[in-house]
């Protein structure tokens, strides 16, 4: 049955940052509706490991959106309580040789200037931190502020607590346009939603949501993989990844990348990460990339070699050319925002962009300067 509906605002994507976006907009008073050709959580997000980073990140725009986000994610664990899953358990970066942890050190020395509590690490401390690391490793930095979420329950905590309405399973097919150009609303095979706002939080359909309206946003989609472990005791006691895995964030490399991401979680599996490769919309399982991971893994922790991987999957991360997410209106379509393209930082930076949308929809002046990640950088640049 169609049903015609009207609202202030209709976000499109009932992820994280979709979630984050109608709980700030309708703390400023808006009548918020939520539309997903899914269900809740149900692409880039519930894909995720629920890593809330700072340690990850340069100093720059999204350091310092990262550090807004990580102290908005504090305040809504102590609204939510324990149902989000939030631990702040910190992340240990670890060098594997003397050069890398030169180059981590220096890394974390800008990033000190930035505002991040980043503690050096000496190599006959490690193992307090991290009692079953392998022998032999250089040093680590250890970053207090890094936490974690369980993001499917997150998202869905998020959207409850905003009280937007939520219509799932719906496909956007075209976005509305009045007079002048200016959006009106969404059209889905179930119906029209008007509003004269529209947030774009598809993630990395993010470009074709964009499509629809008749602009460009040059969102592609960069997979990666995740094995999860049979349940175990509490062995890792935080998020412990490898220097690299900064630089292969950073990459624009097409090609399979793959660095050492290990943590544990609340019902006691271990996640293993990360990968990163460009190949489209391709779920099929690679397993050189599974492979890689898994080997990655048990160099950081040997004990993983005698535990077994019950399962693995895939998730497609909303990559940008500049690494920036696109959080603002689109001046080719008045009323359009997008808050998409945070590649593998989404969950992380979700409460953020949804606090500086939500203060671009109103006028209220943003906590943090917008210009960075306004998404017609792209075509001024071409």
């Amino acid at each position: 049955m169609n049903e015609s509906l009207t609202c202030d605002v209709v976000v499109v994507g009932a992820g994280m940052t979709g979630a984050a976006c109608a709980l700030y907009a309708a703390r400023e008073g808006l009548d918020v509706i939520v539309v997903d050709r899914g269900h809740v959580a149900g692409g880039t997000t519930g894909a995720g490991e629920g890593n809330l980073l700072v340690s990850d990140k340069e100093p720059g725009p999204e350091l310092e959106l990262a550090l807004l986000s990580a102290r908005l994610w504090r305040e809504l664990a102590g609204e939510l309580g324990r149902e989000t899953e939030y631990e702040q358990k910190g992340g240990v970066v670890v060098a594997e040789t003397p050069e890398a942890l030169a180059g981590l050190e220096a890394f974390a020395a800008g990033q000190r200037a930035a505002g991040v509590t980043a503690l050096g690490v000496t190599a006959d401390r490690l193992h307090d931190l991290e009692p079953r690391l392998a022998p032999g490793l250089a040093g680590a930095v250890h970053y207090p502020q890094d936490a974690q979420v369980m993001p499917a329950l997150a998202a869905a905590h998020l959207l409850r607590a905003s009280g937007a309405r939520l219509r799932t399973g719906r496909t956007v097919t075209g976005v509305l346009r009045g007079p002048g150009g200016a959006v009106r609303g969404v059209r889905t095979e179930r119906g029209d939603v008007h509003a004269p706002f529209v947030v774009n939080a598809a993630g990395p359909w993010g470009g074709e949501v964009a499509a629809l309206a008749g602009v460009r946003l040059p969102v592609l989609p960069r997979r990666g993989y995740v094995l999860v472990t049979e349940p175990l005791p509490p062995r890792i006691r935080h998020k412990v990844y490898a220097a690299d895995y900064v630089a292969d964030v950073a990459s624009d490399s097409a090609d399979l990348q793959t660095s050492p991401v290990v943590e544990g979680t609340a019902a006691g599996p271990v996640l293993i990460g990360a990968s990163r490769e460009r190949v489209g919309f391709d779920r099929s399982v690679s397993l050189p990339a599974l492979r890689a991971l898994a080997a990655g893994a048990t160099r950081l922790f040997p004990f993983l070699t005698r535990v077994r991987a019950l399962r693995t999957y895939a998730g497609f991360r909303p990559y940008l050319p500049d690494h920036l997410p696109a959080i603002g209106a689109d001046p080719g379509a008045p009323g359009l925002f997008h808050a998409c393209g945070h590649e593998g930082a989404g969950i992380g930076l979700a409460t953020g962009t949804g606090h500086v949308i939500a203060g671009l929809l109103t006028g209220r002046e943003p906590l943090l300067d917008p210009a960075p990640f306004r998404p017609d950088r792209f075509e001024e640049a071409r």
